[in-house]
């Protein structure tokens, strides 16, 4: 059975840090890159960051850059996404989603997890 389950969201002052954390199983972690989206009230979801199969590549949004680091520990089947600097505009649910390429993609969402940032 697969499952993305993510960690660590929760409310933050202006300023403030989190680490969220998103545990894999039920398929072969290491073969499938890994992205973090958000959602924000109202809003559709975007892309936030992405991390490829081996960790050697990132990208991130242009409204997270030099904020957000985005990692992985294949050992450990996890993603992590470290937020500093946070502000209220980073408020949203941030959900993790596993994807593989090839002539049949998958893809695999987790359930969310709710960062708040305010004061």
């Amino acid at each position: 059975q697969v499952q993305l389950v993510e960690s660590g969201g929760g409310l933050v002052q202006p300023g403030g840090s989190l680490r969220l954390s998103c545990a894999a199983s039920g398929f072969t972690f290491s073969r499938y890159a890994m992205s973090w989206y958000r959602q924000a009230p109202g809003k559709e979801r975007e892309l936030v960051a992405a991390i490829t199969s081996a960790g050697g590549s990132t990208n991130y949004a242009d409204s997270v850059k030099g904020r957000f680091t985005i990692s992985r520990d294949n050992a450990k089947n996890t993603v992590y996404l470290q937020m500093n600097s946070l502000k209220p505009e980073d408020t949203a649910v941030y959900y993790c989603k596993a994807y593989r390429g090839g002539l049949i993609p998958m893809e695999y969402w987790g359930k969310g997890t709710l960062v708040t940032v305010s004061s």
